[in-house]
């Protein structure tokens, strides 16, 4: 702690100094933090429900993930891997190559960033198909580059003023029935089949509103893919790392990829993301066309590949579990004293619960952004999604305490209590 360095003045320097365009949800700027637990420069503890949207599901500064920087680092930080390249991207392209769904064989590329490894998917899945469309979904979020916001669903804050947008990107609904003749009348209003290379779908949207889809939903819509030579593309950046219970989300129904997108609790927070695929698809490139100057960086590889071993060694798909049932049954009960709540959304640990108001259940934006103040001025941080911005979404490290998530639910529960106190 460093007492001449308050958050109030830090705040007053970051307006000086850093873009108006680049908002926090909170005021308090971070010192440390270590499992799930974040503290600030005044020496204030917070209970952490965001995980850095999604990015610390195995906790912060994880000592096996700090040794694994700390050693790298200490060999060498970057070469470029198309200059002269290195073992730990190897290795770690052969243990995504493992632990990602399918009995095939497979190569990944790395990249630095979710966003930029939509990008490439899309780049790949366009090469290998020879097609130029792409479809994605109603409520979708994938990034904030020209290419991934367009691929993104909500306007304001991703989209608005940004436009022109990229082409042939072609959007339908989520999570509907889809039979052949629903999708077979898109290919007739929107887009051919026949010029369509791959369909990007997130298995539970993120930003979106942590929506799952119905039984048998990716079951029907990777058959109609396959059916039709189109590429289906799993989203995992939010979805995948154990977050739902699964390795990747995808693995609840049973559903290979063509292609999976990683990113996010991969690195635990240093900035790596991949594409790992069917071999055929991933090498169909030309030499050269896929890179970058820092992808795939010896220290993120090293940080991946110590996540990775973290999930083996301490079993932290089981920890995912255990906490997706503890919130679901908090939820739920939730649900049944607050008339606040309506649904309660999402898979395992991936879950959130949306607020509504009034007899025709109008989202509750501004309760949200109440209840998301009230919780951190009393020391939980917890973030919103949705459309409407009116789902309280949970992503806590899988290795909270039973205590600090006692605490965070409690903390929660009164807000809750506050925003219905009149009704």
């Amino acid at each position: 702690m460093h007492p001449s360095i308050q958050n109030e003045t830090i705040g007053q320097r970051r307006l000086k100094a850093i873009s108006d365009g680049v908002a926090s949800i909170t005021t308090t700027y971070i010192e440390s933090a270590s499992g799930a637990i974040l503290k600030d420069v005044e020496g204030n503890e917070f209970i952490d429900f965001g995980g850095g949207i999604g990015v610390m599901n195995i906790g912060h500064t994880h000592p096996k993930v700090v040794a694994a920087i700390k050693s790298q680092a200490e060999r060498f930080t970057h070469t470029c891997f198309m200059v002269s390249p290195y073992e730990p991207a190897v290795r770690l392209a052969e243990k995504l190559s493992q632990v990602t769904p399918g009995d095939f064989p497979k190569k990944a590329i790395f990249v630095n960033s979710g966003a930029e490894a939509v990008e490439n998917a899309v780049k790949i899945a366009r090469y290998y198909t020879k097609r130029p469309a792409i479809i994605v979904f109603e409520n979708a979020y994938h990034g904030r580059t020209l290419l991934t916001m367009t691929m993104t669903s909500k306007v304001k804050p991703y989209k608005f003023g940004f436009g022109p947008f990229a082409p042939e990107i072609y959007r339908m609904p989520f999570g509907d029935v889809v039979g052949p003749d629903k999708l077979n009348d898109f290919f007739i209003k929107h887009v051919n089949a026949e010029a369509v290379a791959a369909v990007v779908a997130e298995p539970v949207q993120g930003e979106g509103g942590f929506i799952a889809p119905p039984p048998g939903y990716f079951q029907k819509l990777s058959g109609i893919c396959r059916d039709n030579g189109i590429l289906f593309v799993a989203d995992e950046i939010q979805s995948g790392m154990g977050r739902t219970g699964k390795m990747f989300a995808i693995e609840h129904w049973g559903v290979a990829p063509d292609l999976i997108i990683i990113a996010k609790s991969l690195g635990a927070g240093m900035p790596i993301a991949a594409v790992v695929g069917r071999k055929e698809i991933m090498d169909s490139v030309h030499p050269w066309g896929l890179g970058g100057t820092y992808g795939g960086n010896p220290v993120a590889c090293a940080a991946a590949l110590a996540v990775l071993d973290i999930f083996e060694d301490e079993n932290m798909l089981a920890l995912a579990q255990s906490l997706g049932q503890t919130l679901k049954a908090r939820l739920e009960k939730w649900k049944k004293d607050f008339p606040v709540i309506g649904d309660i959304r999402g898979l395992g640990a991936m879950i959130g619960f949306e607020l509504i108001k009034g007899k025709t259940r109008q989202p509750a934006t501004d309760e949200a952004k109440r209840l998301v103040n009230y919780c951190m001025e009393r020391g939980l941080v917890i973030l919103t999604c949705g459309t409407y911005g009116n789902v309280i979404r949970i992503l806590a490290p899988f290795v909270i305490t039973t205590d600090q998530l006692e605490k965070g639910l409690s903390i929660l529960e009164s807000g809750l209590k506050e925003l219905t106190k009149n009704q």
